[in-house]
Order: C-alpha cells, then sequence, then structure tokens
C-alpha cells in the first residue's frame, strides 16, 4: 500500500495576488503573434511540414500567407509518407508539384519516399540546367537510361553525361522543333556530334524535334554502332534519301522518320504546348486570398495569382 499522504488545504489567493495573476493572465492572452520578427516568424513557419503548412499555417493570416510563398520556404521538400496512401486525405502528388513551384527553381533537397512517380519525377527535374545535370551525372556511373525532354542543354553538358555514364544505352532528348535560319550547319549538329563521340554504347536514341542535318546524323551511325532504335520525328534538317536513308534502313531495326506522326508521344515538338493527357498541373495554391483573416492586411510579399483546389483531380 502506498504511503499515506498529507493533504493541505489551500488558501484562497488574496486579492492582491488574484488581481496580478488576472493581470498576467490578461497579458499572455492579449500577446499578439503577428509583432514577432519577420525573421523568427520564418524560422517557426520552417519547421512544419510541408501538408501542415499548405493545410493549416498559411490559412491563419496574409502575414503567415505571404511567407508560406516566399521561395526560400521551400529549398528543401520531406514528404516523405510512412502510412497508408489510400487511407490518406491529401492528394500528395498534388501537393508536392505546388510546393515545387513554389522553390522557384531553389530546390536543394527534396524527399517523395512511398509515393513518388515518374511523371513527379520528370516534373521535378524539367527546369534542370547545365551544371545541375552535370553533377548528377557524375554521380550515375552506371546509369543506363536517361530522359531529358523538354530540356535545354550545351554540349558541354551532353559530354559531361557521355563520359560520366559510359554504360548508357537508352537516350531521350526531345525539344520543340523551331526554326534554323540564323544558325550554320555546324552549330546545328555541335550536339549530334557530342552524342556520336560520348555515348558509344546508345542502343536506343530518340531525338524529337532536334536540329541535326545530315551531317549529324552520320556521326551518330559512326559513333554509335549499336543503335538498333532511332527516332527522328520532327527533326527537319534531316533528308532521309540516297546513301544515308539505305544505311539507317539496313541498321536501324525501329526508325521513326522526321514526318512521322507523333500523336502517340506526350507532347507536341512544334509548338512546346501539351497533350491534356499528361494531366500536369503547373500553377497551384491551396486557398484563395479571401479565406483567410481578413483582419491582417497583406504586405504583397512573394504573393501570386495561382490556386490549388485539393478536392480536384488532375
Amino acid at each position: 500500500m502506498p504511503p499515506d499522504r498529507a493533504w493541505k488545504k489551500m488558501k484562497p489567493p488574496s486579492s492582491s495576488s488574484a488581481s496580478s495573476s488576472s493581470s498576467s493572465s490578461s497579458s499572455e492572452e492579449c500577446r499578439n503573434w503577428l509583432e514577432l520578427p519577420r525573421d523568427v516568424t520564418v524560422s517557426i513557419l520552417q519547421r512544419l511540414g510541408t501538408i501542415e503548412i499548405l493545410e493549416t499555417a498559411q490559412k491563419v493570416c496574409m502575414l503567415w500567407r505571404n511567407i508560406s510563398k516566399d521561395p526560400s520556404m521551400w529549398n528543401s521538400i520531406d514528404m516523405r509518407n510512412l502510412g497508408d496512401l489510400h487511407d490518406m486525405d491529401y492528394d500528395l502528388e498534388k501537393m508536392c508539384i505546388h510546393a515545387i513551384d513554389r522553390s522557384c527553381g531553389h530546390l536543394k533537397d527534396i524527399n517523395i519516399e512511398y509515393f513518388g512517380t515518374d511523371k513527379l519525377l520528370a516534373y521535378i527535374t524539367q527546369s534542370i540546367s547545365d551544371e545541375g545535370l552535370s553533377k548528377v551525372a557524375a554521380k550515375l556511373s552506371l546509369l543506363e537510361e536517361l530522359d531529358i525532354t523538354l530540356c535545354s542543354l550545351s554540349k558541354e553538358s551532353l559530354e559531361v553525361v557521355g563520359r560520366c555514364c559510359p554504360l548508357l544505352k537508352s537516350f531521350k532528348w526531345n525539344q520543340q522543333w523551331y526554326a534554323t535560319d540564323g544558325l550554320s550547319q555546324t552549330e546545328c549538329d555541335e550536339e549530334a556530334v557530342a552524342i556520336a563521340k560520348n555515348m558509344p554504347e546508345l542502343r536506343h536514341l530518340q531525338l524529337i524535334g532536334n536540329q541535326l542535318t545530315n551531317d549529324g546524323l552520320q556521326a551518330i551511325l559512326e559513333g554509335c554502332p549499336h543503335v538498333v532504335s532511332l527516332d527522328l520525328r520532327k527533326c527537319f534538317n534531316v533528308t532521309l534519301s540516297g546513301n544515308l536513308g539505305r544505311i539507317c534502313a539496313e541498321r536501324i531495326k525501329n526508325l521513326r522518320h522526321p514526318d512521322d506522326s507523333i500523336d502517340d508521344y506526350g507532347f507536341v515538338a512544334d509548338d512546346g504546348s501539351f497533350d491534356e493527357g499528361l494531366d500536369i498541373v503547373y500553377s497551384l495554391d491551396y486557398i484563395e486570398d479571401d479565406e483567410v483573416d481578413d483582419d491582417i492586411h497583406d504586405d504583397g510579399s512573394f504573393d501570386d495569382d495561382s490556386d490549388y483546389d485539393p478536392t480536384s483531380l488532375y
């Protein structure tokens, strides 16, 4: 049995102490969190996760909403999911795309463990730079397949990819076609030559909308002797006739010609638009500005006109 405890009857607080306590309580209740320095508020909000910011914090007031739109808030996005995706009320992929948009290209670290998809990865890397690709390639020496569709890259970055990824067997570099009246033939072929000189183990090569000419194609055939699948749709500087056309027909098992249809592909290579079937949302926001506290005035920082509806489907 536990030992007996002696309980003392507490005296009611004196009027002076009660008054002091009431005054202290009143003071605490009236504390205005909006008077905190902005950097302190930012530090507090950065400790929240992506879902907490989008679902809760940014709805509190216009100040917090604007801070949540600051690209520096989204340098790191950790959305690893350890629960059951089927039991969640959130569309993690849509929320992640929105968070990526808010980073405005400043994203340094992202975790999409357990819910990442090919489409989401493609969206994350859509604006990758030459420098970024070169750094990534240096860490992927065993890479065998690479798709960098709709990314503008230099011949130098292609050379780095080829040198750093010697086992590369499938390479897709698709672009939107544009007229090359101001470019010399050498300029049109420099990327093709970079591929030919640095990716000798390629089996599959897709260059939709590329500017290469017959000379660039000839370089690829000589430098990449194992290619069995070659997609040249919308490569209108290439003419597959004569001896070059014959060589392609004999060596390439799956050859797509410049004028072949691209209806089976996900984007229109001659005007840069996307098929509706891709269902990628580019500009999202979680709430309307009039849903937050009207008593708090917007300072205009990091404002946007986008809208995110968590109940809508892609």
